[in-house]
């Protein structure tokens, strides 16, 4: 769209200079059209000056929103990091339960065996 516009500028300030401005409303139309050319340029400017000001805010967002996500990644991270040490630590102490209730049901078994041989 660019380059639309600065080839009409330039063919607005080519068709200006092929015309004579012999008349008093010839010269007021050509300085209508160099006003208009001045016009579309300063548009044109208007233009790329928004597109690059809309390029900038798009990466700030994408940076924005990139900064967040991770940050919830970590958070995540960090919450089932906590429920996987519960859940191992919750492992470890029925494991250790269920040893303790095995070496005493040996205990028991062991004082049944030394009373049957008292006997």
């Amino acid at each position: 769209m660019n380059t639309k516009l600065f080839v009409l500028l330039a063919a607005s300030v080519l068709a200006l200079s092929a015309c004579k401005n012999e008349t008093a409303t010839a010269q007021g139309e050509a300085a209508e059209a160099a006003a208009a050319t001045d016009a579309a340029g300063a548009a044109a400017a208007d233009a790329a000056a928004a597109a690059g000001t809309a390029a900038a805010e798009g990466v700030d967002a994408a940076a924005a929103a990139t900064g967040e996500a991770a940050a919830e990644v970590g958070a995540n991270v960090e919450q089932a990091t906590d429920a996987a040490a519960a859940a191992a630590a919750e492992a470890t102490a029925d494991a250790a339960q269920n040893t303790a209730d095995a070496a005493q049901n040996v205990a028991d078994k062991a004082d049944a065996a030394a009373e049957e041989v008292k006997k």
